[in-house]
């Protein structure tokens, strides 16, 4: 999620090959979204217009039917107070940009595994 057009496109051409890339520009929407079918990840901006990722990341976290799912934060906010924040808020991982598009695959795809190996453990 991020409210940047340009950076929808380059997510989209980034990660189209391998991943089914849905692109939104609010929380409001992204929630929205979140309520009609669940993703396999969700990768939010800090700052999206005067919203916030970290609320995203509050909402998903205290969603009983999202819990489990992986959050990446992919921004531009990149101080140690920033990173801290965003693991508090309860993302999973914190991507800065400019990100590197192989980093970013290999970053989803640890994700995608930890998810698996959740499951695994859970069952």
């Amino acid at each position: 999620m991020d409210n940047d057009p340009h950076i929808h496109d380059r997510m989209k051409q980034a990660l189209g090959g391998e991943f089914t890339v849905q692109c939104v520009g609010s929380v409001s929407e992204a929630r929205r979204c979140l309520s009609l079918s669940q993703p396999d990840i969700v990768i939010s901006e800090v700052v999206i217009g005067r919203e916030s990722g970290l609320d995203l990341c509050r909402y998903v976290r205290s969603n009983p039917s999202l819990q489990q799912l992986p959050i990446m934060l992919l921004t531009s906010m990149a101080t140690l107070q920033d990173k801290v924040e965003g693991f508090q808020a309860g993302t999973d991982d914190y991507v800065v940009k400019p990100f590197d598009t192989h980093h970013l695959i290999a970053r989803i795809r640890l994700l995608a595994r930890i998810k698996r190996l959740e499951r695994r453990t859970t069952v």
